[in-house]
């Protein structure tokens, strides 16, 4: 990825793209719950139920294409006075103006998980679980919202993705950035990694804000939108596709991680 060039525009990240396309996120499990926080897949047809396998793909092509993508839009700053909201209300109008997705927010300020990881959360923990990980396990993809902190993503973020497991295998991720020259995109080329090894698929558009503060007025609009816009249009449309495409497999081959 070229980020040595800062424009006061989004750009397009040029990172690979993981393109596992059989797979299935399972039922999702809070660490140490052994309950379910809620299930992303559907069975399709199966070897010997009398279905073709170009039937059966057909069919799930039909469900997956007519059935709204469930979109949860990680807010990845707790920061105190944070921008994150600024470019939030910009992403989540976006979103919503976008067809065929429905639309939930995991903002981490609203989160407080401790760093210590445990398959046995104690009572306040789970509390703090059941704020998210529905959320995420319901969801048939994901946008993180990240700024870049000292060359990376946030703490609260990567701690959020290490509580979770299953509720992010085969589901496509996209990103929107924002810092200072560089746009976040040093933070997004981290957590493609992180979240390649968690079984997601990351896309290849991106959105990214150099000297974002300079780019919104006091009202939170931009003030040059139309290269932001554009964007942001490739990215959801590339996002759907891709959500589209996985939730479809995964109705007929289960993924197995």
């Amino acid at each position: 990825m070229d980020t040595t060039t800062a424009v006061p525009a989004p750009v397009a990240s040029t990172a690979s793209v993981a393109t596992n396309a059989s797979s299935t996120s399972g039922t999702a499990v809070a660490p140490g719950t052994g309950t379910s926080s809620g299930s992303s897949t559907s069975s399709g047809a199966s070897p010997g139920t009398g279905a073709s396998p170009d039937t059966a793909v057909a069919s799930a092509l039909t469900a997956s294409a007519t059935t709204p993508v469930k979109v949860a839009v990680v807010v990845g700053s707790n920061r105190e006075g944070r921008f994150g909201p600024v470019v939030a209300a910009w992403l989540l109008r976006h979103v919503r103006d976008h067809a065929g997705f429905e639309v939930d927010v995991v903002d981490l300020a609203d989160v407080d998980l401790p760093t210590s990881l445990s398959y046995r959360p104690s009572e306040s923990t789970r509390a703090e679980l059941a704020k998210v990980t529905p959320k995420l396990a319901a969801a048939d993809a994901f946008i993180v919202l990240t700024p870049e902190y000292n060359h990376s993503y946030p703490a609260p973020l990567k701690n959020v993705i290490d509580w979770h497991g299953p509720e992010w295998h085969a589901k496509p991720v996209a990103f929107v950035s924002y810092g200072g020259l560089s746009g976040g995109l040093r933070a997004v080329e981290h957590l493609r990694p992180v979240l390649a090894e968690l079984h997601a698929v990351t896309i290849r558009e991106t959105v990214s804000f150099h000297n974002a503060g300079a780019l919104f007025d006091e009202d939170g609009a931009h003030r040059d939108p139309e290269a932001a816009d554009a964007a942001a249009k490739a990215m959801l449309d590339q996002l759907a596709w891709w959500a589209w495409a996985l939730r479809a497999a995964k109705r007929v081959r289960p993924y197995e991680s």
